[in-house]
């Protein structure tokens, strides 16, 4: 389920976000080992896109750029990328079978209710083709809770992660940790996973 208070937060905020993301910088390590896996001229899915900045370097690198976001904010930013086909999607909406050879989601399936998180990557599961790569990034801990400016968070550990991608034939390849400072200006842990589809 959609949580509305937290599409609030992004719709309000979303031209402020996309400075956070560093709009003017080029990919960062994990999109650049990202891109560096896909096939040319593959089919990927930012899921979650926020401003589209990711979606637009896919773009930019010769693939063919979905980008979702339940925020119509962040569609209208992310609608204005050359080369980006953005639609206004909610995790729910997540469908396809073997259909991308690609799907990013960057610190946006964090944004899931709890107990949904494994049906979602059961969906992006289904919806890659094999050999497709997945990346993930989401806040570590445990359980749920809102920041202060009022968005909804699901946590992670790093043991939870790798078995819901266990059980949805996702075989991690690499694992990144790190602390940075968010939206609400607080500085919090992570991780980002990335994983290969059992073929």
């Amino acid at each position: 389920m959609t949580d509305r208070e937290t599409l609030d937060v992004y719709d309000a905020k979303a031209g402020e976000y996309a400075v956070l993301v560093g709009e003017d910088k080029g990919p960062d390590r994990q999109l650049r080992r990202f891109l560096e896996q896909l096939p040319e001229n593959a089919r990927v899915w930012d899921l979650g896109c926020g401003p589209g900045r990711s979606a637009g370097l896919m773009a930019a690198a010769g693939h063919r750029a979905l980008a979702t976001d339940a925020s119509e904010a962040m569609i209208a930013l992310a609608g204005d990328r050359p080369g980006v086909e953005a639609r206004l999607e909610t995790f729910d909406d997540i469908a396809g079978d073997a259909e991308f050879d690609g799907i990013f989601a960057n610190f946006s399936l964090l944004h899931a209710q709890e107990d949904a998180l494994p049906l979602h990557i059961a969906a992006i599961s289904k919806a890659l083709k094999p050999k497709g790569i997945f990346h993930i990034g989401m806040k570590t801990g445990t359980g749920t809770k809102r920041d202060q400016i009022g968005r909804r968070y699901t946590y992670v550990t790093e043991d939870s992660l790798r078995g819901m991608f266990g059980q949805n034939d996702l075989i991690p390849t690499d694992v990144w940790f790190g602390e940075s400072v968010g939206l609400d200006g607080v500085e919090a842990p992570w991780i980002v996973m990335q994983a290969r589809k059992n073929d």
